[in-house]
């Protein structure tokens, strides 16, 4: 497992420490016949070499870094300014999945898929996996017996960026509840009050003050009770 943590380790200094945003500039213009891409691959390269220092790898080494090369290869070649942003979580992806089916064929360790697949496993996904999309509905349909637009139509913020703060909040809530930090839940509440203090006194409005309250109060909610009912379960 440990050259599987070394392996992930060079991919990491590679792609985000030892490349330069000019270097990505010049691969997304030039494409194929930017020589920074070549140069990137070989670093990646001598990267692994140095972490795993042992040259009898060299195969499993120089297989993830042809696939490195044809997916990144792939990617600078459909890559759009509409897609950009998509297709560099598929890249991350799929090195880091080159990299571990790579790992597991070379090595003599294989992946016993009962151990991933529990019951605690599938109700730990199973409970993340609601207080994302699904929780955000459902506060969406509670809060349809009000105007909200109306609400918020004087405040500038990000698209979507309400979705994601609560989606954020309530994944933490449920980890620290999960690992016993009870007091980080009072923390975050504490942060998040901080924040929003400065927007509810500016706004000097009643109705904008209650709808904040109440979807925070609703959001930490539902991931204090979703811990608790995960504790429960298992």
């Amino acid at each position: 497992m440990i050259l599987l943590t070394k392996l992930i380790l060079a991919h990491l200094v590679g792609d985000f420490i030892l490349q330069p945003q000019s270097w990505v500039e010049e691969k997304e213009e030039k494409k194929l016949k930017s020589l920074k891409l070549y140069f990137h691959i070989g670093i990646h390269i001598l990267l692994m070499f140095l972490f795993v220092w042992d040259f009898s790898e060299w195969k499993l080494i120089l297989s993830i870094a042809a696939i490195h090369f044809l997916v990144d290869a792939l990617k600078l070649i459909l890559q759009k300014k509409k897609t950009k942003r998509l297709l560099f979580f598929i890249d991350q992806l799929l090195h880091i999945i080159a990299i571990v089916v790579a790992y597991y064929i070379v090595s003599d360790e294989s992946i016993n898929a009962n151990e991933l697949i529990t019951e605690n496993n599938l109700l730990l996904l199973t409970c993340l996996l609601f207080l994302t999309i699904p929780v955000s509905i459902i506060m969406r349909t509670i809060f349809s017996k009000w105007n909200i637009e109306e609400l918020t139509k004087d405040n500038e913020s990000l698209e979507d960026a309400g979705k994601y703060i609560g989606i954020l909040e309530r994944i933490l809530v449920f980890i620290f509840i999960i690992t016993g930090h009870w007091e980080a839940v009072g923390f975050l509440i504490t942060a998040k009050s901080v924040f929003r203090f400065g927007d509810l006194k500016e706004s000097k409005h009643r109705k904008l003050t209650e709808y904040i309250l109440i979807g925070t109060l609703i959001s930490f909610g539902i991931a204090i009770i979703t811990g608790l009912v995960y504790f429960v379960l298992i």
